[in-house]
């Protein structure tokens, strides 16, 4: 742990409080599955985030419950360092990925007249410099340390204000992750009334994924310029893994083609079909991502695929998988140059579908678990006016 407070008689040191160690290398794991499959186009070029708000939205509401205790930990951490026990409010939670481009010079946090009720911010890196991106390290324009090298685990704390004045180096090449976390002293801005708020409207209900509007998952390097020169973040993601999609559907019947990626659809590997099918784009990107988070750890005896499952694909097929990925994965070079990964496996040959049909059922208990622990936390979050973990034996 490494402190910045007091510097000398009549000075004072930026105030600011870096913590190793602080997360899991799981917590930061699940985190990873989380973003990766959910995120949207973020607020700067070469972004991507994903706030709560919008999990609730996509019905995948029972993602919010791993940010539960980390939340809880880092207000703590905030509030006993800067000397303001039980007067926060989280403001603003988001996973956010910075990819190849992405970068931002010096400014504070609160440098926007709408920004100023951000007082600290508390920034949680879930990857690690030099494995799994280059570039990106982090800048503060006054004191010590002058620069952090993110590290999967890591947290730096400080003030949102001209004290802690930072930059960012642009990223060169893979995809840095953070969890990012504003609080504020104005219980106006507190985002776990709205976000009870959102929760209440319906009592939730375990549901399959359901995409935001199509233009948040559009990635272009040029906004300004035409769609066909972007590519869908969701295929892209699943690209990169080594996956594409086939879709029954037939393309004259929607006026839009990005409705395609709303319907059901199955996933190819290699010229290989697996039939099962997901209900659109989110849900098969969701089963990859988890596939590709949790397969090494399922035991060595899976289940085993049942005859016909997993088939050739026929001519037409391949053409339909052809034409999705030109619409879709435009610009191969440039999804690859977005979201390269060195642990990525794209080895078409002899893939375990076996494997894959189990981390299906691990997803599918996964969510079904955190969804029992929402279902026993929301009337407990409605009563208090607050997001906490709650105790096993209130359920």
């Amino acid at each position: 742990m490494l402190l910045s407070r007091e510097m000398g008689a009549g000075s004072l040191k930026p105030p600011r409080l870096i913590l190793h160690n602080f997360l899991t290398s799981e917590e930061c794991k699940e985190l990873e599955f989380i973003h990766k499959s959910s995120s949207t186009v973020g607020y700067r070029p070469n972004v991507f985030s994903t706030t709560l708000s919008h999990l609730i939205a996509t019905n995948s509401a029972p993602f919010l419950i791993p940010f539960v205790p980390i939340r809880e930990r880092l207000k703590e951490k905030v509030e006993h360092f800067f000397g303001c026990e039980y007067e926060l409010c989280v403001e603003f939670t988001g996973l956010i990925s910075w990819c190849r481009g992405a970068s931002i010079g010096w400014h504070s946090d609160d440098n926007r007249p709408y920004l100023k009720q951000r007082h600290f911010t508390a920034v949680c890196y879930l990857n690690s410099y030099g494995k799994d991106f280059k570039g990106g390290l982090f800048h503060f324009q006054d004191g010590e340390p002058a620069t952090l090298v993110p590290m999967a685990g890591d947290v730096a704390i400080y003030t949102a204000d001209s004290c802690n004045i930072h930059a960012v180096d642009e990223i060169i090449e893979g995809e840095r992750l953070t969890l990012t976390l504003w609080f504020s002293r104005d219980s106006a801005h507190d985002e776990d009334a709205k976000l009870i708020s959102l929760l209440s409207k319906n009592m939730p209900e375990l549901k399959l994924p359901m995409l935001a509007s199509s233009n948040m998952y559009w990635f272009s390097l040029d906004p300004a310029s035409h769609q066909q020169l972007g590519f869908d973040i969701c295929l892209a993601r699943m690209h990169v893994l080594g996956f594409d999609i086939c879709s029954c559907q037939a393309e004259g019947l929607f006026s839009d083609s990005t409705e395609l990626l709303m319907e059901p659809l199955q996933l190819v590997r290699g010229n290989e079909l697996f039939k099962q099918e997901f209900v659109n784009i989110l849900h098969a990107l969701q089963a990859v991502q988890f596939h590709h988070w949790k397969a090494s750890d399922l035991p060595n005896a899976q289940s085993e695929v049942e005859p016909g499952d997993v088939v050739r694909l026929s001519k037409s097929q391949q053409e339909v998988v052809r034409s999705l990925k030109s619409q879709f994965v435009n610009d191969h070079r440039v999804v690859e140059m977005i979201f390269s990964c060195a642990t990525c496996s794209r080895n078409q040959q002899n893939f375990d579908w076996g494997r894959f049909s189990a981390t299906i059922v691990g997803l599918e208990d996964f969510t079904c678990k955190l969804h029992k622990e929402l279902l026993m936390s929301l009337p407990y979050w409605r009563t208090h006016g607050i997001i906490y973990s709650v105790p096993p034996e209130c359920s």
